[in-house]
This record gives C-alpha cells, sequence and structure tokens, in this order.
C-alpha cells in the first residue's frame, strides 16, 4: 500500500492492518521528511487516544492528517506503531 499527498509519498508497505476501513501503516514507514508537529487529540471509545501530525510538503500544510494511537486499549493493540491516514491523503495499492 502507499500514501500519497499533493505529489510524494508519504508511506509505504506491504504490511498495513485494515481497521474500520482505514489502512494503519508501520510507523516506521512514514516518512518524516514531510511531517510536522500538532498538538490535536481525539478519544474513540474503543481504540483509546489519538494523537496527530500535520504534514507539509512542498509549502503545503495538511494539518492533522495523519493520526496514531500511542497507547491503544487492549482490544486495538493491532495499531500500536502504526498511523493511517485521512484529509485528501490518497491510499492505494
Amino acid at each position: 500500500m502507499k500514501a500519497t499527498w499533493n505529489g510524494v509519498t508519504i508511506a509505504e508497505s506491504d504490511d498495513t492492518v485494515l481497521v474500520e476501513g482505514n489502512h494503519y501503516f508501520p510507523a516506521s514507514s512514514l516518512n518524516r521528511d514531510y511531517v510536522t508537529f500538532s498538538n490535536n487529540h481525539t478519544v474513540c471509545p474503543w481504540k483509546g487516544v489519538a494523537s496527530y501530525y500535520s504534514l507539509l510538503v512542498n509549502g503545503e500544510l495538511n494539518p492533522e492528517a495523519v493520526w496514531y494511537y500511542p497507547d491503544p486499549k487492549p482490544e486495538a493493540e493491532m495499531v500500536k506503531d502504526r498511523v493511517a491516514f485521512w484529509k485528501g491523503v490518497k491510499v492505494e495499492a
């Protein structure tokens, strides 16, 4: 699977986990050259507290386009050390 935004590959891996329609990529596959800090957090009732990264590509910012669960609940252990995408990030095979 490959995640792209604004013409660049943000992450690529053959080892994704599909949860609720979202492909979770290994955190190690994330191209950190395009990742910036975000202090946004949300709560999922069964996965726990999500943290976010923003993307900065070719001078364009995509705020909170990447999310991850630093300490997922036990039933969501499959997303630990993984990231997922939204806000226009295209994920395809």
